[in-house]
């Protein structure tokens, strides 16, 4: 055990570095982000697959079984953090982390908007969504990569102990775990030094006690005792505390309230949000405009992904990724944008399926139509043809990529694409 640190670390970086290649378009590993916790978990719901399913129990077994290994192994924005803290060590005061209720309410109300329809207010605060967005240049991305690490520098691993709704609610599943981080009270001679080292401040060696539920099993503990003291495994019966249930029990019964009402604050939420938006064209698997403000996390791995470059960021125009002519078209022969968005806000169509959906649809401005022809040429489905002298679109066949706008030779202005209210199959 004492080179598990090592080990962990190790695994940790290199997940890391697959993650940052996947989120950057240049390598998208094994589908790495499949496994991120709060994303699967919409994906099992809003876009059920077996393999989801089987993603979304894995993980939670792997927490009820071992404990909270998920925030310090394959969380990216977890291991920025631990990295962070190693970069930024500085002597701290000892003192334990607090286990503070407020996290709770927090887990409640971003998961009760969210299992009311709206992932408005998870976007802002999911760890996955932050590491995508801060990697992609974001605003808000940066912005909470900034505050993060300014914590961590004072805090460490407060985000991950009593803010994100991801490691709160892990974090709860591993209280029952049968495997534990725990002090061997005989020959621990509370020399504090496992304390000064533990990253999440879960550690009391006065008490001699650790707090399992903000623990995120990085495992530094176990080398450091100079006394060998510090055990990962199933803690003696003697040395096991229950704690105040009753205090519990409040606490539960108040933050359940909290997510009933904001099940119902995200379905007001859900149909209000794309009121002021219009005429958006959108992804492929994406359905509706309602549909992907209210999935998609703006985690931006399908803008890195798009080899057209066609999908943008979250703007004015629109609270989510959509997609932009001025830059490109769909690509037809391609359909990764659905494959690699990790909580089904964009589903996964095959192929065969892409080609036939249409996101929207394309009409000649016969004012500004030199006839020159370029379009019918350029469009992969046909749709384009010269009729009586004018060129004409077949509305059967078209299903708004945008490839005969980036030919045309008045610049474009001869030829408009109009977003569908809802993607359907043609």
């Amino acid at each position: 055990m004492k080179k598990a640190y090592k080990i962990r670390l190790a695994i940790a970086i290199t997940i890391l570095t697959l993650a940052i290649l996947g989120i950057c378009g240049i390598f998208y590993p094994v589908k790495i982000f499949d496994i991120q916790f709060i994303p699967v978990l919409e994906r099992t719901f809003i876009d059920f697959s077996i393999i989801s399913l089987a993603l979304l129990l894995g993980i939670t077994i792997l927490t009820i079984v071992f404990g909270r290994f998920y925030c310090s192994t394959i969380c990216p924005f977890g291991i920025i953090q631990e990295i962070a803290g190693l970069l930024f060590f500085r002597k701290r005061t000892n003192k334990p982390t607090k286990n503070y209720p407020l996290k709770y309410f927090i887990l409640a109300i971003t998961l009760g908007m969210l299992a009311g329809g709206s992932a408005l207010l998870i976007r802002y605060i999911e760890p996955y969504t932050y590491f995508g967005s801060a990697f992609t240049l974001s605003v808000t991305g940066l912005s909470a990569l900034v505050v993060v690490l300014f914590l961590t520098f004072f805090k460490n691993r407060f985000f991950c102990t009593n803010i994100c709704p991801a490691g709160t609610l892990l974090g709860i599943l591993s209280k029952i775990s049968p495997n534990k981080i725990y002090i061997q009270k005989d020959s621990c001679v509370s020399c504090g030094l496992c304390q000064s080292k533990c990253p999440s401040g879960c550690i009391n060696s006065k008490d001699k006690t650790v707090d399992n539920e903000i623990c995120v099993k990085c495992l530094k503990c176990l080398g450091v005792c100079p006394k060998n003291s510090i055990k990962y495994g199933r803690e003696p019966k003697e040395a096991i505390k229950f704690s105040n249930k009753r205090r519990e029990i409040l606490l539960g019964v108040t933050a359940a309230a909290v997510f009933g009402a904001m099940v119902k604050a995200g379905m007001v939420v859900k149909d209000k949000i794309v009121e002021k938006f219009k005429d958006i064209i959108l992804p492929p698997g994406a359905e509706s405009e309602e549909r992907l403000a209210n999935k998609c996390f703006n985690c931006n791995l399908c803008v890195e992904n798009c080899p057209n470059k066609v999908i943008v960021k979250a703007n004015k125009d629109f609270p989510t990724v959509h997609l932009d002519y001025t830059k490109g078209c769909c690509d037809k022969n391609c359909n990764k944008c659905g494959q690699v968005c990790p909580t089904g806000a964009i589903k996964r169509l095959s192929l065969e399926e892409k080609q036939k959906t249409r996101i929207g649809m394309a009409m000649i401005i016969e004012e500004k139509c030199g006839k020159c022809g370029a379009c019918i040429n350029a469009c992969p489905y046909g749709a384009i043809i010269r009729a009586e002298g004018k060129i004409v679109i077949n509305a059967s066949k078209c299903i708004g990529c945008g490839a005969c706008k980036q030919v045309c030779k008045n610049r474009g202005n001869a030829i408009e694409i109009f977003a569908v209210k809802k993607q359907s199959l043609i």
